[in-house]
């Protein structure tokens, strides 16, 4: 199946995405819709549970899932964890981590709150956290963040792309600029991977749920940690399976597991796991190249006309090196939860979202299977 097929073919489309055949979801940057073989792969690993050990049908997947892993963030399977939310993953890198007093970190404020509350929770230990400066809201350039880390910046955190602005981050020019510096670099790419090329060659940690732009269950996701990082991070969870314990006998003293398997704490969500893998296989199958090319090619044609209906769009330039797969329309001072509402009532899904100031937002997430007439239709309702 690729990309041409799935938007040519209606009967296709609805068999594959069954949501297409009563709504328009453009809510992909929330959580997402399950494709019907995600949803398929899901129920077979439960059915199959209800004949035995449940682990017996499943655990020879789990290779299969960081080798999955792996391709879609160019880095090898023992650098894979499968640890689910994305919230769980940055707070083990943020716990796990050694800072001393004095040492500083760089986060940016606004960010979404599962990329901030881990890394503030780290001032109680003494570490300095400094809020990122930037010229609007998610527009976070690379000369930004070169130009306020210092001699005493251990880490900077930050997302692949904003959640709102839908500003997506140079994160390869920063990521050597700060490894050039002996800074740490961790990345919450939930926004991205899936949707956008998302390589690890200039990251350090990387987090990302499946239940947006992957098309995978919600609590299923990835945490990428660079090998040579993986003796310097010590997660504060400790389990059967993350813990050496020979034929399950505790030891006497605490020896992690090897590879990203020392952040896997216990046992796996089997049946998230196997959704997991089928929305990865899918994102490899359509190839991650083709879905950004066609998430930009609808945000081209979307950013003018919404402009030419009265609205303001955030990162607004229909053709940016930054853009992605989000549109975040308003109108400067105004309520837009009426058009929410409206565009729901129409079969519509679309995101509302508020900024620190209070300025809502109507953000549209497509994805690459939403087709041109859908738009169509949304801005018809706009």
């Amino acid at each position: 199946m690729n990309l041409p097929e799935i938007l040519s073919n209606p009967g296709l489309r609805q068999q594959e995405f069954p949501v297409t055949r009563g709504r328009i979801f453009l809510g992909h940057a929330g959580v997402c819709p399950l494709p019907q073989r995600v949803a398929q792969a899901m129920g077979d690993c439960a059915a199959a549970g209800t004949l035995g050990d449940q682990e017996e049908f499943v655990m020879h997947r789990i290779d299969d899932t960081r080798q999955a892993g792996a391709k879609l963030l160019h880095c090898q399977p023992d650098e894979i964890a499968i640890v689910g939310p994305t919230s769980l993953a940055l707070s083990l890198v943020a716990a796990g981590l050694r800072f001393r007093k004095g040492d500083n970190i760089l986060i940016y404020h606004d960010d979404y709150p599962s990329n901030v509350y881990p890394w503030m929770a780290l001032a109680e230990k003494g570490v300095k956290v400094r809020l990122l400066n930037t010229r609007g809201l998610g527009i976070i350039r690379a000369i930004d963040v070169m130009g306020q880390v210092d001699e005493d910046t251990k880490l900077v955190a930050l997302a692949s792309n904003h959640f709102i602005s839908g500003y997506r981050l140079e994160h390869d020019v920063i990521g050597k600029y700060l490894r050039e510096r002996g800074i740490l670099f961790c990345v919450d790419g939930i926004q991205t991977v899936g949707a956008f090329p998302t390589s690890v060659e200039h990251v350090d940690f990387l987090a990302a749920d499946s239940h947006k732009w992957m098309l995978g269950p919600c609590g299923a996701g990835l945490l990428y940690v660079r090998k040579d990082l993986q003796d310097k991070l010590n997660p504060p969870l400790y389990g059967w399976h993350n813990v050496s314990n020979p034929n399950f006998v505790a030891q006497e003293t605490i020896e992690y597991r090897a590879g990203a398997a020392k952040f896997e704490a216990g046992t796996h969500n089997l049946v998230g796991l196997v959704g997991l893998l089928a929305a990865m296989e899918l994102a490899l199958e359509i190839g991650v190249e083709n879905i950004a090319r066609e998430l930009l090619r609808k945000r081209e044609w979307l950013v003018p006309a919404l402009k030419a209906r009265g609205y303001a769009v955030l990162n607004g330039e229909p053709k940016t090196e930054n853009a992605s797969g989000i549109t975040s329309f308003f109108l400067p001072g105004q309520e837009l939860s009426g058009l929410h509402q409206k565009l729901a009532a129409a079969g519509v899904v679309t995101s509302l979202r508020t900024d620190r100031k209070g300025q809502k937002y109507i953000r549209l997430s497509p994805h690459f299977y939403n087709t041109d007439e859908e738009l169509q239709r949304v801005l018809e309702l706009v």
